[in-house]
């Protein structure tokens, strides 16, 4: 078969299209986490448009996108076509003079794309299934410098990281399924099948999983042969409660304690722990047990199931590391670019102002990495919590003066807070605080800000109330990239709503955003695949 592939275009692009097939991805809503890479090449690449592109059949689909309305274009003359034809990232430094693009519909009309990089998908048997790419509307004679193309291969991993997560959590599914189907089965078998053991016995042993089965007090009585074959042990020999001396030392309590709470509430049991395999190691199982009752609704029997999640665990172990390693990556990313910008300013001080402003930002946009970054143990941040508060508290640490009085005072309802609002809170709170400490209430000693929350329905109410600073003579002129960065963080990232008044006596800047703007991405619907991302 590898010949096959290696040489028969019929034959790979029948394999790539099975593939991506398995991924169960083609033609989804859009979801936060590809939204994510996409939106963070983009803006390493300084670029205001940014994909996630798959090649399927004669089209180019869009899972992610920034910057285009339609999802998807033709694949024959699409410009991730070129990128997955070759290693390394593509670059297509002027299309209009690029005879393969110069007549392109996206370069002659109102697009007017002039730039393009791309960095392939490639899976592990080395097959192209699409690009990660951003384009410009200005041409790039310099193309992207080393930063930029180490990022852009970094993140095409992460898709990648991303797509074989969906996989995995598919097979997950699959095998809930197959173990809880199995479950019923033997339930089904011994209620209208009670005197037909041999038939149960054959369905049990057909099955992939471990089946076994236990009295109502936990005395399992019986083993499938998938659970003989797995374990070693020897064929009908029941171990009765012996079967814990089977498992890990180190998971031994956990799983006869939760096994003691099902047999007590008649709860169902689910645990994971390590099963001694046959070869003498520990293999990672899911076990997972359903009482019968009978009419009165007393236990009479448990039967249960065991599935080998080995490879599963792997997985899981092989994507935290990879998603740490990217994560330790975009840190350094954010210093590099902090480092360069203070030389430049160096080398030309009439841009110290904008330099300092600029690293301001960068370093609250750090800070907010570092709090939803993956971590270890021994990296955490030391925060007070995963909270929106906490988060507050912790941003605002450096305008604190020597006393133990804070100077900007958080109260009100505290919210659960989610790691993809983390980005546009920090530079709303950020902007407000550099503000208030150059000309509002932070700008002298005795002046102070309160920021009072408040819950409201499906709403969530912010409320920055500065006092005891400088009197302000009305609203300023014209609009700075501050008012535009306040706006683009509630409105366009948050989907909320900002009002600023300027008082005599302080600044007040009221933010109304969804209350499912903070909560934890897991719970909220995704996005419809028409809708267009919030503006960078």
């Amino acid at each position: 078969m590898a010949s096959l592939i290696a040489t028969d275009p019929v034959v790979i692009e029948a394999e790539r299209l099975r593939v991506l097939r398995s991924f169960d991805v083609l033609d989804t809503d859009p979801e936060q986490a590809f939204d994510d890479v996409m939106l963070l090449a983009a803006r390493i690449c300084d670029a205001p448009i940014g994909m996630v592109s798959l090649a399927v059949g004669d089209r180019q689909w869009f899972k992610a996108r920034d910057g285009v309305d339609a999802c998807e274009i033709g694949r024959a003359s699409s410009f991730s076509q070129l990128a997955m034809l070759q290693p390394g990232v593509t670059q297509v430094r002027d299309a209009a003079l690029d005879p393969q693009f110069a007549d392109h519909p996206l370069v002659t009309g109102t697009s007017r794309f002039r730039f393009y990089a791309g960095a392939p998908l490639i899976d592990d048997q080395g097959l192209a299934l699409g690009a990660l790419c951003v384009f410009d509307t200005r041409p790039r004679p310099e193309g992207l410098n080393e930063t930029q193309l180490m990022t852009m291969d970094v993140l095409a991993r992460q898709v990648m990281a991303l797509l074989e997560r969906r996989r995995a959590l598919r097979e997950r599914r699959r095998s809930d399924e197959a173990a809880t189907a199995a479950v019923e089965a033997a339930r089904l078998v011994t209620e209208k099948l009670a005197e037909s053991d041999a038939r149960f016995q054959a369905i049990a042993d057909s099955m992939p999983q471990m089946v076994w089965s236990s009295r109502p007090d936990g005395h399992h009585d019986y083993y499938n042969a998938r659970w003989y074959a797995f374990t070693g042990a020897a064929e009908g020999s029941p171990l009765g409660d012996a079967w814990g001396e089977m498992i890990h030392p180190e998971d031994q309590e956990r799983a006869r304690t939760a096994w003691r709470a099902s047999l007590s509430t008649g709860e169902p049991y689910e645990v994971e722990y390590r099963l001694l395999h046959h070869t003498g190691s520990y293999a990672w199982t899911l076990s997972r047990a359903m009482p019968i009752r009978n009419a009165a609704g007393v236990v009479t029997r448990w039967f249960g199931t065991g599935t080998d999640i080995a490879e599963m665990k792997r997985l899981e172990q092989a994507k935290a590391l990879l998603s740490q390693e990217l994560s330790h990556r975009i840190k350094n990313i954010f210093a590099v670019i902090s480092a360069l910008l203070a030389l430049s300013a160096r080398q030309y001080p009439e841009a110290m102002a904008f330099a300092k402003a600029a690293r301001t930002r960068i370093s609250a946009l750090a800070r907010a990495h570092e709090f939803v970054r993956p971590h270890t143990e021994s990296s955490r941040p030391s925060l007070d919590g995963t909270t929106l508060h906490a988060f507050l508290r912790d941003l605002f640490l450096p305008y604190d003066d020597n006393t133990n009085r804070p100077r900007v005072v958080i109260s009100g309802e505290d919210a659960d807070f989610d790691d993809q609002a983390a980005t546009p809170v920090a530079l709303l709170f950020h902007e407000l605080a550099t503000n208030a400490a150059k000309y509002g209430g932070l700008s002298v000693p005795e002046g102070r800000v309160t920021l009072t929350t408040l819950r409201q329905g499906d709403r969530y109410v912010m409320t920055w109330q500065e006092g005891g600073g400088p009197p302000l003579l009305g609203k300023p002129e014209g609009t700075g990239f501050g008012s535009s960065l306040l706006a683009l963080s509630v409105e366009g990232q948050l989907g909320g709503r900002l009002e600023q008044t300027w008082a005599p006596g302080g600044l007040r800047v009221f933010a109304d955003i969804p209350a499912a703007a903070l909560t934890p991405r897991r719970a909220a619907g995704a996005l419809p695949c028409t809708g267009i991302l919030p503006p960078r």
